[in-house]
């Protein structure tokens, strides 16, 4: 332990779980304020309203996880997440075309975002170190000559070194710093109006030909997609979703439905024979938002913004776990060098988590002409490019599995660029455009 007093950490997120481990150890002690109550168990909450939604583990988040709590996955597994190779047990579909399987040695972990929050809550509740208090809300924050010094609750004050705000789209931090005299970070929204729908199904071992799921990407002149999850106790996790207006139903026959007008019977097929456990559950993401902390001069010491609060991505590309893991990783890794200069630290370094993960989902959205945003010459050039790429991919193993890794975080999204695989892209596009899109 070192001397640099406690910290706190406003939200029991996923986020905010992995930031009180980072700074544990470094910290003499972590409280994790929490306004809500929290299950005892693997359940929903209502804190996390997209919970009950189909959630992605992916590889790269899976092992900075197992980095901060070795085992993690293992446990997971163990609690009865599924598995597979991504390239090979699912199977992804980019504007129509199946990806080309082939082993990738990489592992897809399908499992309910409760599980998640409970595994992940439980193991940072055991710390001795971390506190864990419910049903307290954090108010405003406590400062002294410009710094923020702790944080005032509807249970009283309580002082800190380190104030790490971790409360998503309920974060206040914007208000409290105008407050403080801070001017607000420039923002970035990417207004895509994703709509998706979720149910749970029963699941059997021969189901969707022993596949571990499906993802079914939109595409211009297709804004629909599909995503199809086995999950822990035999359950199918399956959500539609639309962008740009399209707004899938909820009843039974109105998701077949809507699962036929995809580009691939997959879907469809499976919904026609799986058992529904409970109903379908919808939820709206208007925009992608980014605040770019990194490229304000001023931020006040001994606070700092991280998960949703700092980037809230569209769901669909499955990246915020992924994304607030590595934050809490690079957290862990800053701290000991001390409180003084951090937030401007970590906002340098977690820019660069964060613009990979948003190069590859504004790309994804940009493609869109009803998505507002900046499309200059060189983005123009770059989308024929990955248009082809996804193309040339149903055909060439080794660019599936170059587009796998970026997907999991593995690789940066310039892997897809790289010299030899433009080469690649051009042949492939020449030999796929002689096939049918395979469905």
């Amino acid at each position: 332990m070192t001397g640099n007093g406690d910290a706190v950490v406003i939200g029991a997120s996923i986020a905010g779980l992995l930031a009180a481990r980072a700074l544990r150890g470094t910290y003499r002690r972590v409280t994790v304020l929490e306004r809500d109550d929290l299950p005892d168990g693997a359940a929903p909450r209502r804190g996390v309203p997209q919970g009950r939604h189909l959630h992605a583990l992916l590889a790269g988040g899976a092992r900075v996880l197992d980095e901060l709590l070795p085992g993690f996955t293992a446990e997971l597994i163990a609690a009865g997440a599924a598995t597979g190779d991504p390239q090979v047990d699912d199977t992804y579909y980019l504007d129509g075309h199946r990806l080309a399987p082939a082993p990738s040695g990489l592992t897809a972990i399908g499992a309910t975002r409760p599980l998640l929050d409970h595994l992940i809550r439980r193991r940072v509740a055991a710390l001795s170190d971390v506190d864990i208090r419910t049903g307290v809300a954090a108010l405003a924050p406590l400062t002294s000559g410009g710094a923020v010094t702790g944080v005032r609750t509807d249970a009283g004050d309580l002082p800190a070194a380190l104030v790490v705000d971790a409360a998503g789209a309920g974060s206040r931090a914007l208000r409290w710093l105008t407050d403080l005299g801070f001017a607000e970070p420039r923002t970035e929204r990417l207004q895509a109006d994703v709509v998706y729908v979720t149910r749970q199904y029963r699941s059997t071992p021969e189901q969707f030909d022993g596949r571990h799921g499906a993802l079914v990407v939109p595409f211009p002149g297709m804004p629909r997609g599909a995503a199809v999850m086995r999950q822990e106790g035999n359950r199918w996790g399956i959500t539609l979703f639309g962008l740009v207006g399209e707004d899938p139903p909820t009843d039974t026959e109105g998701m077949l439905m809507f699962a036929k007008s995809l580009p691939v019977p997959d879907v469809a097929d499976l919904l026609a024979e799986v058992e529904p456990l409970g109903d379908a559950v919808k939820m709206r993401y208007p925009a992608s938002v980014r605040r770019r902390f990194e490229k304000q001069s001023r931020h006040p010491e001994g606070f700092l913004v991280t998960g949703d609060a700092l980037c809230g991505f569209n769901p669909t590309y499955g990246q915020g776990m992924s994304v607030a893991a590595m934050e809490a990783k690079l957290l862990r890794e800053l701290v000991p060098a001390g409180t003084a200069g951090l937030p401007a630290r970590f906002y340098r370094g977690a820019a660069k988590i964060i613009d990979g993960a948003w190069m590859l989902a504004a790309g994804g959205d940009l493609r869109f002409p009803e998505v507002e945003g900046a499309r200059g010459t060189a983005d123009r050039v770059l989308s024929r490019y990955l248009d082809r790429y996804r193309i040339a991919a149903s055909v060439d193993p080794v660019l599936g599995r170059t587009f796998i890794e970026v997907a999991h975080m593995l690789a940066p999204a310039t892997a897809m660029v790289a010299p030899g695989h433009v080469v690649r892209v051009l042949r492939g596009a020449r030999r796929a455009r002689s096939r049918r899109p395979v469905g």
